[in-house]
C-alpha cells in the first residue's frame, strides 16, 4: 500500500498558510493546533516531494513551488465548493446565501434601488454585500469569496462571464456661482478650459475621468484628491472646483444638491458601463443570470436625461 493521497484539509492549511503568513494565526483560523496544522503541512511537503515553505523565527515565507501550489490549491478548493453548492442548489435554487460585491462610487447609489427588486423576486434569498475597490472584488471572485460583482467595463479577464446591466451617463457638476451654473449643457470640448476634481488612486471612477479628460483636453486639480465621490460633492458645493459625477449619485434623494448645478453634455456622451460579473465555472450561474436581469428592470427615469 502507497502513501496516504493529500487530502483537501492540508491544502486548506496551506492556503490559510499563505493567506495569514504565521503558523499560529494560520491554525487558529482553520480551528486547529499550531503543531497540527505544521504537521499536516509537512506531511503536504513529503507527498509533493518539495518544500513548500520557508521556516524562519520571525516570519513565514511560500517558496516558488509553494506560490504555485497556493494558486493550485485555491482553485480546487473553490471547484469543490461549487461542487457543494450545486448540490444544494440543485434542491434549492433561490434559497441559500448570495455574496454580492459592489466599488464604492456605485454601491450607494445602485443598491437602494435593486436591493428591494432582488429581494421581491428571491424572497428566500440572503443578500450578503460587500462594498470594496474594484481591484479587490476582482480579486475576491477570484478566490471564490464573493458570488458575483458589480464592475465597470471593460474587466479583463477570461474567467469571468459578464452579464452588461446598463449604461451611465457622466454629468458635470459646478458650484452655483460658477458661470456655468446658467447653462443645462456643455460641449466636451468645453472641459479643455477647465481643471478637474478627482479621486484618489485605487477607484475606477478615477480612471474613467481621466479618459474623459484626456479626450477633452481637460487638466486633473492635482492639489487635491479625494477620498469618496460625497467628498468630491461637498468640495464642489464649497466653491473649490469642479469635478464628474455619475448619473445615479445625482439621484439620491438624501443627498441635495445645495449650491451644485449639474450639466449635460450636448455632443460626445460620456459614461461608464456597469455588468454583473461571475466565474464562469460557478454553479450559481442560472440564478445569478435571473438575478442580472432583475437589475436590469431599474426605473427608466434613473438613467434618462434630467432635462
Amino acid at each position: 500500500m502507497g502513501p496516504p493521497a493529500m487530502t483537501l484539509r492540508e491544502l486548506q492549511y496551506l492556503v490559510a498558510l499563505a493567506d495569514h503568513r504565521n503558523f499560529r494565526r494560520a491554525a487558529e483560523a482553520c480551528l486547529v493546533s499550531q503543531p497540527t496544522l505544521s504537521t499536516q503541512l509537512r506531511k503536504l511537503e513529503e507527498e509533493l516531494g518539495v518544500p513548500l515553505v520557508e521556516r524562519a523565527p520571525r516570519r513565514v515565507m511560500l517558496t516558488p513551488a509553494g506560490r504555485e501550489a497556493v494558486e493550485r490549491a485555491r482553485r480546487i478548493l473553490d471547484e469543490v465548493e461549487q461542487l457543494k453548492e450545486g448540490a444544494r442548489r440543485s434542491c434549492a435554487a433561490e434559497a441559500g446565501a448570495l455574496k454580492l460585491g459592489v466599488f464604492p462610487t456605485l454601491g450607494p447609489y445602485l443598491l437602494p434601488h435593486v436591493v428591494p427588486l432582488i429581494r421581491a423576486r428571491f424572497p428566500d434569498l440572503e443578500l450578503l454585500l460587500f462594498e470594496e475597490k474594484s481591484a479587490a472584488l476582482i480579486s475576491r471572485l477570484n478566490y471564490g469569496t464573493l458570488d458575483a460583482a458589480f464592475l465597470a467595463l471593460p474587466v479583463h479577464d477570461s474567467q469571468f462571464h459578464t452579464e452588461f446591466l446598463f449604461e451611465e451617463p457622466f454629468l458635470l457638476a459646478v458650484p452655483g456661482t460658477h458661470a456655468l451654473a446658467s447653462r443645462d449643457e456643455l460641449s466636451i470640448t468645453e472641459l479643455s478650459r477647465y481643471n478637474l476634481m478627482l479621486l484618489e488612486e485605487g477607484h475606477c471612477l478615477r480612471d474613467q475621468a481621466l479618459d474623459v479628460c484626456q479626450l477633452a483636453g481637460a487638466r486633473e486639480k492635482s492639489e487635491f484628491r479625494a477620498t469618496s465621490l460625497e467628498t468630491l460633492r461637498q468640495m464642489v458645493a464649497a466653491g473649490v472646483g469642479m469635478t464628474l459625477l455619475p448619473m445615479l449619485a445625482t439621484r439620491n434623494p438624501a443627498q441635495p444638491a445645495e449650491n451644485i448645478h449639474l450639466l449635460e453634455f450636448s455632443d460626445s456622451k460620456p459614461s461608464r458601463q456597469i455588468a454583473l460579473l461571475w466565474r464562469k465555472t460557478s454553479a450559481m450561474g442560472r440564478l445569478l443570470a435571473d438575478v442580472a436581469q432583475v437589475c436590469r428592470a431599474l426605473p427608466q427615469e434613473l438613467l434618462a436625461p434630467r432635462h
